[in-house]
């Protein structure tokens, strides 16, 4: 069975079956788990880290004392890490979305002809 899903930016409705609904409904929610886990990286980083830098200072990192490089290049590094992950899983989930759409369809093609 095939349901009406609505364009975000046009309201142009199409239809779409019931299992494709589903797996996008499964990616959208991934990618909303996948944010907000790398959210609280970030989080971290920005928020606790500096609330234990006096703990911290005695660790140095080339010569500098941890708080200071995490302020200066190593918070940074960490945001540019997580903009990279989040790119690398997402492209991942992409193409196994499109897997499995690719698949269902094929399914519905191949109930459609029997």
């Amino acid at each position: 069975m095939r349901e009406p899903l609505a364009e975000p930016h046009t309201g142009t409705r199409y239809p779409i079956a019931a299992d494709e609904a589903r797996l996008y409904a499964r990616h959208w929610r991934y990618n909303l788990v996948l944010i907000a886990c790398l959210c609280l990286v970030g989080g971290a980083v920005s928020f606790v880290l500096p609330l234990f830098a006096t703990g911290l200072a005695p660790w140095h990192w080339h010569g500098w004392s941890l708080p200071y490089y995490m302020g200066a290049q190593g918070a940074t590094l960490i945001y540019l890490l997580l903009i990279c992950l989040y790119v690398l899983l997402m492209q991942q989930a992409e193409r196994r979305l499109q897997r499995r759409v690719a698949a269902t369809r094929a399914a519905a093609r191949a109930a459609e002809r029997a």
